[in-house]
This record gives C-alpha cells, structure tokens and sequence, in this order.
C-alpha cells in the first residue's frame, strides 16, 4: 500500500476553474506546501502569484494551454505557453486540436504539439491533454503516438471539462501505446484514494486532482467519486 507522502508526491493540486479568486490560489498553494504535493496545475494568469507564494518550497508549478478546448491557433499556444515559462511555470499542459483528431488529421495534431514543445524546450515539460471522452481507442492511440513524435513529455487524459474523466482502461491504453520514458497523467474525476490507487497501478505517473487532500487523507467517497455524469455535466478534476 502506498503511504500518503508517497501518493502526494504523484499529485498535481489542481485549480481550474474561471472563478478562482487570488485568495483560492493562496490556500492552493498552502495547501499543496502542507500536504508536499508535486505540484500545482493553475490557468496561466495565476503563475506569477504561485511563484511568489510557493517560493523556498519544492512545490513546482504547472500551466494550462489552449484550455479548455484545445482548438486556438497553433502559434497562440506557443506563446502562452512560452509566457508561463516566464513567469514561473516548470510545466505546460496543453490540450491538443481534438476537431483535427476527430477528423483523422494527425500530422496537424502532431504539428501543434511540436510547435509548443519546441517554444519551451529544455525550459519546462510538456503534456498532452487528449480528452479521452471524446475519442475511440484508435484516436486514443494515434494521440499518444502523435504527441511522443512530437516531443512531448506525458500524455494526460482530461481537461476535467468535458464529458467522463480517467478511465483505468484508458489509462492501461496509454501506457502501452507510449514508450517508457514517456509519463501518463490520468485527470478528471480523481477524487478519493481507491480510484487514484487504481489509475497508479494500471500505469500513471502522475494524478492531477482538485481532491488531493480527499486522496491522501482517505476522504471523501468512492461511489461519489466513481458516479457517471450526466450529459453536459462535467467531471470538473
């Protein structure tokens, strides 16, 4: 069984909501220094002020890009991207051009990905949101081969916007259609330990949550958080 320093240190706090107030990314940060989470995953305008909060501590800092859709221009990416670097970011996670996806263009996918892994290279990782509820296992995989071309360091399942989250089949799927240096996030209704456990075993290297304290105080309730939404209902991380 995993302690919970030990599960903490897989966890990216997470807080992404368009209502987030400088008090909420106060008590994130608190929190994710208390608790030693790896890091925290916040939208880009709130990077300089995690830098200022999280400052002497080991916590790192991780930016979204294109978020929640994934569908602004390949160069906007790059700069925003490149602008959270700047600002304090260690990690990039974008999500990737799901209409091209969708409609089977993915050297298109490819591209974009590779335009923002080159804009901050050797400066931060990049990860891959895929959006997973959206896809079929043969998308699934053509995303994760696209984004290893592509340069990018993980391969992630869910913005936690849109319809379902981490699946521990999705999960296994990714694993096996990455190369092992290649790290595989799983987000999107992770609220309590037995799923994070479950989403470790079947192959992630890092959970990215707004439930961290839940998963490592054992809190919170498996049937909650294992509940399918309803339609248009999202799973929110």
């Amino acid at each position: 069984m995993m302690e919970p320093t030990q599960l903490a240190g897989l966890i990216d706090h997470t807080l992404l909501k368009p209502e987030a107030s400088r008090g909420d990314i106060e008590k994130l940060c608190t929190e994710a220094k208390q608790h030693r989470f790896f890091s925290v995953c916040v939208n880009g305008i709130w990077v300089p002020a995690c830098r200022e909060l999280l400052s002497g501590s080991d916590v790192r800092i991780a930016a979204v890009c294109g978020f929640p859709l994934g569908a602004n221009a390949s160069q906007a990416k790059a700069f925003e991207a490149a602008r959270a670097v700047e600002d304090g970011a260690a990690e990039i996670d974008m999500v990737l051009q799901i209409g091209h996806l969708l409609a089977g263009d993915y050297k298109t996918v490819e591209q974009d990905i590779a335009q923002v892994v080159r804009m901050v290279d050797g400066k931060a990782i990049v990860k891959v949101i895929f959006e997973t509820g959206m896809l079929n296992k043969e998308q699934k995989i053509a995303a994760c081969r696209a984004s290893e071309a592509a340069g990018a360091h993980f391969v992630k399942t869910s913005t936690g916007f849109g319809k379902g989250g981490a699946t521990a089949e999705d999960i296994r799927l990714m694993r096996a259609n990455v190369s092992p240096h290649i790290g595989v996030k799983a987000s999107g209704a992770v609220r309590d330990t037995a799923t994070a456990l479950a989403m470790i075993q079947a192959g992630a290297n890092r959970i990215g949550t707004s439930s961290g304290i839940a998963i490592i105080t054992g809190a919170g309730s498996t049937a909650a958080s294992n509940r399918a939404a309803a339609p248009g209902e999202s799973s929110q991380y």
